[in-house]
C-alpha cells in the first residue's frame, strides 16, 4: 500500500491537534511515529485509519482519495495501547477471526498498484478497498494462529478466554489478531507499552522480523527512541502536533534536522551546550574550545555515548565532579557537574563512581553536532566516526 497525506491537519474547536503536514509513507515498510505524549501520534493514526476526518487536506491510498471514507470501507488493522478482544471467544478464535472473515477474491478487480482491489465503484456505491487475497482453509488458519501465538509467547493460552489472561497477555492476543489479518495497512499505537521490560525486548525483535516480510505498510507509534532504532525502517519525528522530520531511521538519528528533533530522538537526552563561534574554533567557555569552525552563537550537541572517561590524542578534557551514577543493563550513566554545565555520559560496562568525586570527561570534536542560532543542524558527525 502507498499511503500519502497532503496538507493534512486536524482541529477540534479552537484546539489544533495536528498542524498541516505532508507525508508519503514508504510502501510495505515500517514507519515509526516517534514523539512524546500528546505529540499527535494517535491523532495522525486515527486519520490514517478513517476513524476521524482531517480538518484540511487529503489522504490517498494507491492514488485513490479516501479522505471521506470511514474505517469500515478500508482494509486496516489497528492495535491500541488499550487492547480489545472478543470476550466470549477463546484466544485461538480471537486470533483466527480475521482469517475466517477474509473475503474471497471472487468478484473483485485488481487495482493497478499495491496489491489492492476495489469492489464495485468505490465509496459512491458503498463498497470498500480490499486486498486481493483468497480465503484460507481450516488447516492453514490453524498453522497461522499457532505460528503467531508461538512468536508472541501465548501458545499455552490458546484455549483460554481473554478474561483468564493478564493484561499483558491480552495485549499480545490483540496484537496477534492484527498481525493475522495481514492488512495492507497496519497501525500499532504503542502496542508493547503494557508489557514487562524483558518481554518488550523480545517482542521488538520478533516484530522487526515479522515486519521485514514487507506484507504490509506498518505505522508504529512510540515514545521511545530505542524502539525506533531497533525497528529500523523509517521514522517520522513529531512534536506538539507538528511533523518535524521524516526519513530512514538511521539517517534521522544521526542527522537530526533541528534541536527539536535531536531532543526527541535521544535517550538519554542529548547534552546541549551553548557555544560561541570564533572563526576556526567553538568556545564552550573561556579556555575550553573545540577545533571546529563557527561564527556567532551556536549550540553544541553531544550524545551521552560520545563522552569518555579515558582520553585520546586530540580530545577535549572537561573537568567536573560526579553528581549521580546509575547502572542500566550493561551500561553506566554518569551525571556530572562540569565547567561547561551539566553532562550525562553513557559508559559501556558497570563502573563504580563516588558521589562528589572529581571527574574528567573527554570529547572529540569529530563526535559533536552543531546547531545554528535558529536551532537548525549545521554539522553532524561522520557515521563511521561517531563512536
Amino acid at each position: 500500500m502507498e499511503l500519502s497525506l497532503r496538507g493534512v491537519s486536524h482541529k477540534v474547536g479552537a484546539q489544533q491537534h495536528l498542524y498541516p503536514m505532508d507525508l508519503r509513507l514508504a510502501p510495505n515498510a515500517v514507519t515509526v511515529l516517534l514523539g512524546a505524549t500528546q505529540a499527535g501520534k494517535t491523532t495522525l493514526m486515527r486519520l490514517m485509519a478513517g476513524l476521524d476526518r482531517p480538518s484540511e487536506g487529503a489522504i490517498t491510498v494507491d492514488g485513490t482519495d479516501v479522505t471521506g471514507w470511514p474505517v469500515r470501507k478500508r482494509d486496516v488493522a489497528m492495535v491500541y495501547q488499550q487492547f480489545i478482544n472478543y470476550p466470549s471467544m477463546t484466544v485461538r478464535d480471537n486470533i483466527a477471526s480475521p482469517l475466517r472473515l477474509r473475503p474471497s477474491t471472487a468478484g473483485t478487480r485488481s487495482a493497478p498498484r499495491g496489491g489492492m482491489a476495489v469492489l464495485g465503484g468505490g465509496p459512491a456505491d458503498g463498497q470498500s478497498l480490499h486486498p486481493s487475497r483468497g480465503q484460507l482453509d481450516r488447516d492453514a488458519i490453524r498453522r497461522r494462529v499457532d505460528e503467531l501465538a508461538t512468536k508472541l509467547h501465548i501458545e499455552m493460552h490458546l484455549d483460554k478466554l481473554p478474561a483468564q489472561l493478564s493484561g499483558g497477555q491480552q495485549q499480545r492476543v490483540a496484537l496477534a489478531r492484527a498481525l493475522a489479518k495481514q492488512a495492507p495497512l497496519m497501525l500499532l499505537d504503542e502496542p508493547l507499552v503494557n508489557l514487562d521490560y524483558k518481554l518488550r525486548e523480545e517482542l521488538r525483535e520478533e516484530l522487526g522480523q515479522l515486519f521485514a516480510t514487507g506484507e504490509s505498510t506498518v505505522v508504529y507509534a512510540t515514545t521511545e527512541p530505542a524502539e525506533a532504532l531497533q525497528l529500523g525502517g523509517y521514522t517520522a519525528v513529531m512534536d506538539a502536533g507538528e511533523l518535524l522530520q521524516y526519513g530512514p531511521t538511521a539517517e534521522v538519528f544521526h542527522r537530526p534536522a533541528s534541536l527539536r528533533v535531536a531532543r526527541a530522538f535521544s535517550d538519554p537526552p542529548m547534552n546541549l551546550v551553548i557555544a560561541q563561534g570564533l572563526g576556526d574554533r567553538l568556545q564552550l567557555r573561556p579556555g575550553v574550545e573545540l577545533a571546529l569552525p563557527g561564527q556567532g552563537g551556536v549550540t553544541v550537541g553531544v550524545r551521552a555515548n560520545a563522552l569518555r572517561v579515558t582520553g585520546q590524542p586530540g580530545d577535549l578534557a572537561i573537568k567536573g565532579e560526579v553528581e549521580l551514577a546509575e547502572i542500566s543493563g550493561s551500561d553506566t550513566f554518569v551525571h556530572a557537574r562540569t565547567e561547561i554545565g551539566e553532562l550525562v555520559a553513557q559508559l559501556t560496562g558497570v563502573h563504580d563512581f563516588e558521589l562528589g568525586a572529581p571527574l574528567t570527561l573527554y570529547l572529540n570534536a569529530a563526535h559533536v553536532h552543531v546547531f545554528d542560532a535558529a536551532g537548525l543542524l549545521t554539522r553532524a558527525p561522520e557515521r563511521q566516526g561517531a563512536r
